[in-house]
Formats: structure tokens, sequence, C-alpha cells
């Protein structure tokens, strides 16, 4: 994939009202631009031992990586679409109610990040009237950029779909966290999923979602969740012909949302119906 923002060409911004595909067709062009932005801060830092680590209020990590990323994410959107809002991780919202609103978490998985371990993303997500209608990952070690919007899902430029007819008895389950099962809301029930799976690994965070929408894995399950985890990841499973719902099975496309389950449909139904008992 490009490496620099210049193999770019970006549209300008409208200046009339386009019909909203049309619009979201010009700002893919933005989205892949953020991507190779965030990455020429990430990819020198990854693999390093100073990058800066400091622990949250939450206990969860950060790192200079993150907080330089969505740094020059920002510039760019305020200089780009200086109407538009931003939801970021590491500093907060600004011009939350506006028409559109941009939601970024510079490194999801920040635990890989620090661990030189490639199952992390940038994941980049706008919202239009406060829903989410395209996304984005991106895992900068390995060069994969997923783009959805809703109707279609790409890798690298390449449509890509979820696997189909593949029941949970032969399904493979990724999840973020095994160390603490209390987070799954209902221990039992999770375990009930997991033990009727083929195959169960925590390749979580975005990179979990990424393999779902192209078909290598089969479900998604992440019980807590913030908007810039879940808002990206909602148009990409859609448009990879997939189901992505809250724990409980409601819709995950509202900033409200703080859980997710993602599968084919027969498969998100198969699951959702173990969660709920």
């Amino acid at each position: 994939m490009p490496r620099s923002t210049a193999d770019f060409r970006v549209p300008p911004e409208p200046r009339v009202c386009f019909p909203l595909p049309v619009i979201l067709q010009s700002h893919r062009d933005f989205v892949a631009e953020l991507a190779v932005a965030s990455a020429e801060i990430i990819l020198p830092m990854f693999g390093r031992h100073d990058v800066g680590l400091e622990m949250k209020s939450d206990e969860s990590p950060v790192t200079l990586a993150d907080r330089r990323a969505e740094e020059v994410m920002r510039r760019l959107i305020e200089k780009r679409f200086p109407d538009h809002g931003i939801v970021g991780e590491e500093y907060g919202t600004v011009r939350g109610d506006a028409e559109f609103v941009w939601v970024l978490d510079p490194i999801d998985g920040t635990k890989s990040f620090i661990t030189a371990v490639p199952l992390f993303g940038t994941l980049i997500g706008l919202l239009h009237q406060g829903r989410p209608v395209l996304g984005c990952i991106h895992q900068p070690v390995l060069r994969q950029l997923m783009i959805g919007d809703g109707t279609t899902t790409t890798l690298n430029g390449t449509p890509v779909r979820v696997r189909e007819g593949v029941p949970l008895a032969e399904a493979t389950v990724l999840f973020s966290d095994p160390t603490h099962p209390a987070k799954y809301q209902d221990g039992a029930r999770f375990e009930a999923v997991c033990g009727k799976a083929r195959l169960v690994r925590s390749w979580g965070d975005c990179y979990g979602y990424l393999l779902v929408a192209a078909g290598w894995a089969d479900v998604m399950l992440d019980p807590i969740m913030n908007p810039w985890d879940l808002q990206p990841i909602v148009p990409i499973i859609r448009g990879a012909g997939g189901v992505v719902t809250d724990w409980s099975g409601g819709p995950a496309d509202r900033m409200e949302a703080s859980s997710c389950i993602a599968a084919s449909p027969a498969l998100h139904a198969e699951v959702a119906s173990l969660l709920k008992g």
C-alpha cells in the first residue's frame, strides 16, 4: 500500500449538498490519508522499549505513539474539515454535536503494541448525524488497510466478506482479554459459547474484527467497549455482510453502545442466543 500521503489525491470538500454516498466516496481518500499519517508516527516506535509508556487512571497503557498519532490526525481533520467534530481516546471531544464527527483510536491494542505484537491497529470512524457511516482499521506493520461504508468493505482495495455457512461447532471465536473472565458479563454463558467453538483465540482488539470481516475468523466478542473502539467497526462488519450488535443483541451503531458481537448473520444469531441463555 502507499507509504506516504503524497500517494493519495484528496478531492476538495464539497461546497454544495451532495448525497451522502458521494460525500463518503470523497472521504475514503481522506481516511487513507489519516491512516498513513498515523502510521508514520507509529511504525518507527514499534518494537522499541522507550515508547513513553504510562498508565492511565483506568490502568490501561498509553504511549507517545498513541498521543502523537492522534495529534497528527486531529490536525489534519481540523485543517481539512474545520466544521467537523472529533471524538478521540486520548484528547476527548470537540464539536460532538456536529453533523459529521470523526472517531479516533490511534492504537487500539496498546498492550500488543508495547510487547511488539502486531495485533493492534488504528481505528478511524466517521459519524453522520450520530450514526457510523465509514470505518477504517489500519495495521501498519502488516500493511493492511480495511475500509467499510456499511455496504462494501475492502482490504487493500479488494472487497472482502465474512465467512458464511459456518456453525459455531466449526467456527473460530476471538476475544480480546482472557485474563479477566468477570468482564464477560455472564461468565457461564460466555464459556458456553467458547465450549461449542472449534477454535478460541485471544486475537482481539480491532484486529479480531479485521479477521472476521475478511473471513479468516468467524466471531469477535467484546463485552466492554468505548465509542472509539466500536463505532469505526460497525460499517466495516456490515459492509462485509456481517451483523454487529451489542452484547444483548441491541443496536451497536450508537455512541451509548458499550459491547459487541460481530459475526455472519446465522452465526451471530446462534451466539447471541447462547449469550442470552
